[in-house]
């Protein structure tokens, strides 16, 4: 029997029978939309796994300024260096919509593993992936310019659909500005500047990219 887990990357490769046992010790968690499951400092015991919704991971400075990390959509995971480690919440996560998710904790992790212990080594691979990707990530932020760090932001989160792709749920100027790091008014600029060149179009509830975005702006 399919399990959620078997959509999770972390767990790519371990046996079907071991996740489905981690899944029955999982607690199923609901939440409102706005509502914040976890918060940066907090004592971390467990990992979540989206079933459900969507949610946003972020930093909030002293000076009231809001860092979006990234969005969080079904069959994704957050607060999984909670399974090997004691340290605290490293961001705040909430909800953009009412989600469902699974509440994995870090004694029922550890019993699997120690069941089979070459699950270990998958899923240290899989750990290590993620490291890269994120590694990548800080590294592109660093060096690209707002309107690279749109493209590469919208190319990530866009699915197809027929002849163009689309952004579902729509994000907001004020999101984009979080996720990139950029101001509002920069990104008001570039995503004007792409509406008037037919690339992207803002619909209700989404935004479709109807061609090629350019490699510069």
């Amino acid at each position: 029997m399919a399990t959620d887990l078997e959509r999770v990357d972390l767990f790519a490769g371990l046996p079907s029978e071991k996740l489905e046992l981690l899944e029955r010790s999982a607690q199923l968690r609901s939440y409102p939309r706005g509502a914040v499951v976890v918060s940066q400092g907090d004592e971390a015991h467990g990992m979540f796994v989206v079933r459900s919704g969507s949610l946003k991971a972020f930093l909030m400075h002293e000076n009231g300024r809001e860092l979006t990390l990234s969005h969080h959509l079904p069959g994704d995971y957050f607060g999984e260096l909670a399974l090997l480690d004691d340290a605290p919440r490293s961001a705040s996560v909430m909800t953009l919509e009412a989600c469902e998710l699974l509440y994995i904790g870090r004694g029922d992790f550890l019993s699997m593993v120690k069941a089979s212990p070459d699950s270990m080594g998958a899923l240290l691979r899989n750990l290590v992936s993620r490291i890269r990707a994120l590694t990548h990530n800080v590294h592109a932020f660093a060096l690209e310019d707002v309107f690279a760090r749109i493209h590469r932001l919208l190319d990530n989160v866009a699915t197809p659909e027929g002849e163009h792709w689309v952004v579902e749920p729509r994000l907001t100027q004020q999101e984009i500005a979080n996720l990139v790091g950029a101001s509002r008014e920069m990104v008001n600029r570039i995503v004007r500047d792409l509406v008037a060149g037919g690339y992207i179009a803002n619909e209700r509830n989404r935004i479709v990219i109807r061609r090629k975005l350019p490699a510069r702006w």
